[in-house]
């Protein structure tokens, strides 16, 4: 009987492990299968523009949601110990977490959301672009890996790396799309940016647009890391300063 009981839990906790990978599995692939230009023009084709996008905001919402419940009803398997060495990554990055994040959400970029109208600008690389040409995307990214590295579990491994590799694989998603849609255009982008964070400046190709990215927007992501370190714990259940 014990041994029955154990069986059962093991079975039961790989179940719910599974479930959590099929959700990741679901939104990361949902949000690649929804920027492909083959399936886009493929549904416009059917239907709609809006039903495109309807369909598109749908199912994203939808995994998502699954996505978190599945995560919030995993076991704990551990991968690697939590050491404190690995707890305090988070509080490393997540500053740059918080100033990408900013950045990205409040700035006008090529790669963006209509930001290929900034191709016919005279200096379409500014502000935070001059960084990297994806700070929200590298926000979500170090968001990531940091708490990946932190949690050491195996459902955090499959949400959090999942998360990371959408934003990752998107980076290079976005920047294929864009070359192949705004043709020698993109020379000046390519040229004057890099999708690596402070690649382009290193290599002389750049310089840092320190007054396009304005001073209200990094203490906005200053201001941002310390709300979160405040409410982490409640909103968590995991205090953010171990």
């Amino acid at each position: 009987m014990v041994l029955d009981a154990a069986a059962n839990a093991a079975h039961n906790r790989t179940i719910m492990l599974e479930t959590l990978a099929l959700a990741v599995a679901v939104f990361v692939g949902a949000h690649f299968a929804g920027s492909s230009p083959a399936v886009r023009r493929r549904i416009v084709g059917l239907f709609s523009e809006g039903v495109f996008r309807g369909l598109y905001a749908l199912v994203a919402l939808a995994s998502f949601i699954w996505m978190l419940r599945a995560y919030g009803a995993a076991p704990y398997v551990e991968l690697w110990p939590s050491a404190p060495a690995l707890r305090a990554i988070p509080l490393v990055t997540m500053p740059f977490v918080c100033l990408f994040a900013v950045a990205g959400l409040t700035t006008r970029n090529v790669t963006g959301v209509g930001g290929e109208s900034l191709l016919d600008d005279p200096h379409p690389v500014q502000g935070a672009a001059t960084i990297t040409r994806h700070p929200f995307l590298w926000a979500v990214s170090l968001w990531g890996i940091s708490h990946s590295a932190a949690n050491g579990d195996a459902a955090s491994l499959l949400l959090f790396g999942g998360v990371t590799v959408l934003a990752l694989g998107g980076m290079v998603h976005i920047d294929q799309r864009r070359r192949a849609s705004a043709g020698a255009a993109w020379g000046p982008v390519a040229m004057g940016s890099s999708a690596i964070p402070f690649l382009a400046a290193i290599q002389g190709r750049v310089k840092i647009d320190w007054a396009g990215i304005g001073l209200t927007r990094i203490l906005a992501g200053l201001a941002l890391y310390v709300v979160i370190l405040t409410v982490h714990e409640a909103a968590f259940g995991v205090a953010a300063i171990p």
